[in-house]
This record gives C-alpha cells, sequence and structure tokens, in this order.
C-alpha cells in the first residue's frame, strides 16, 4: 500500500533514454498523493519534474512484493518541505511486478546461511546465481535445508567502485535441486527486502552483466 515513508523510484522518458529519480511519499489521498522533491539516481542531485511529465512509478513493500504504476507531475506545493503533487490511478491500476523480470546472473558470492527457527548449524557457501528477487546456493556437502522454512542469509557483494555490502535478507527455501555435478543447490526467495538493498543487488547485476558482455566480446 502507498502510504507515508515509502520510497518510490521514478522514471521519466527523454527522448531515446530513461532517467530515474528517488523520492520519498509525504501525504496520499485518493487520486493524488504528495512526494518531496527528488533526487537523480545517477549524480544524487535533487530536481523539479515539470508539470505534464508522464512518470512510471516503482516501489517495494516492507514485505519484498514490488508494484509499479503509472503517474502525472500534477504541481507543486511549497510548505516547510517543499513536495511535488502526483496524480494516483487507484490501487486497481497498480500492477505487481512479477520476481522473475528481476535480471538473474550467475555469479559465485559468498553468503552465510544462519537459522531462525530451525536448529542446524550455520554454513558459508557460495551463491550459482542472484537475483534482487532471489539466489540459487551452492549446499556444502553433507548439508541441507528444509523446503518453505526461512533462513537468515548474509550476501557479501563487492561493486565496481570499490564498495562492500553486507546485505542481511530473511530469505525462503523454495526447493533443492541436483545439479549435474551432483551438487545440491538450494533455490531461495527474499522474503523481505527493503528498497535500497534491492538497488545494490540489482546494481551488481548489473555490473555483472556488463562484465560478461566485455569478456565474450
Amino acid at each position: 500500500m502507498l502510504k507515508p515513508g515509502v520510497v518510490l523510484t521514478l522514471q521519466v522518458r527523454n527522448d531515446d533514454k530513461v532517467e530515474k529519480y528517488r523520492c520519498k511519499v509525504q501525504e496520499v489521498k485518493d487520486k493524488e498523493f504528495y512526494v518531496d522533491y527528488p533526487s537523480h539516481y545517477a549524480n544524487g542531485r535533487t530536481t523539479y519534474i515539470l508539470n505534464g511529465t508522464q512518470l512510471l512509478i516503482s516501489y517495494v513493500t516492507e514485505e519484498g512484493v514490488a508494484y509499479t504504476f503509472e503517474s502525472e507531475v500534477l504541481g507543486r506545493i511549497k510548505q516547510a518541505i517543499p513536495m511535488m503533487q502526483l496524480s494516483f490511478p487507484g490501487y486497481d491500476q497498480v500492477a505487481k511486478v512479477q520476481r522473475r523480470q528481476y535480471v538473474r546472473v550467475e555469479s559465485n558470492i559468498d553468503v552465510s546461511i544462519h537459522p531462525l527457527s530451525l536448529d542446524f548449524r550455520p554454513f558459508i557457501t557460495v551463491t550459482h546465481d542472484i537475483s534482487a528477487g532471489g539466489a540459487a546456493v551452492i549446499l556444502p556437502d553433507n548439508t541441507t535445508l528444509p523446503e518453505k522454512e526461512h533462513v537468515l542469509t548474509t550476501f557479501v557483494l563487492h561493486l565496481n567502485n570499490g564498495e562492500t555490502h553486507y546485505i542481511k535478507l530473511k530469505s525462503k527455501v523454495i526447493r533443492l535441486v541436483e545439479a549435474h555435478n551432483k551438487r545440491v543447490r538450494a533455490s531461495l526467495q527474499f522474503d523481505s527486502i527493503k528498497e535500497h538493498e534491492r538497488q545494490i543487488i540489482m546494481k551488481y547485476c548489473f555490473e555483472q552483466q556488463l562484465l560478461l558482455r566485455k569478456t565474450n566480446v
């Protein structure tokens, strides 16, 4: 549900490219809502988007479910916090983003797995692949995880700018699959992921895609 405090991603099409901005919901009404002035994803600069601009808006709930809808800039409000007024089409026009839409890349990322409600010895392994919606991890020999149960996972992501992020997520074990090399993989779904965590994983996946393209040239 759209409510104050929710972080939004705004996409604006300019000619042949799409500009992305980040902002936060301040107030919600029936057919409109208000956000603080958005900041550009690339350079962090705060800006005002012109009235009448068509937007594609997406956001992620506290449960980690992503939604998207179309909107339009209606105007600006000058208060203690300057705000933009945006149109809201109604929840019947808000679409749930399927997790398969997230880009998945093969990458061996260090990950630690700890129990939540179950009793097992924590272990460290690597991923086979990852996306902003989930990951597949390679289980060490003589190690298993029960399907449909939740575990605590911590992924170590190294970005091209030198930053290292430790992303701690509650994950659901969807299924166990035996690969051709007889190693067992656990397919995990991220049950609760915050917007900034999702963006970090998406950035990592994008960087890995670029690296793969350069390697295959």
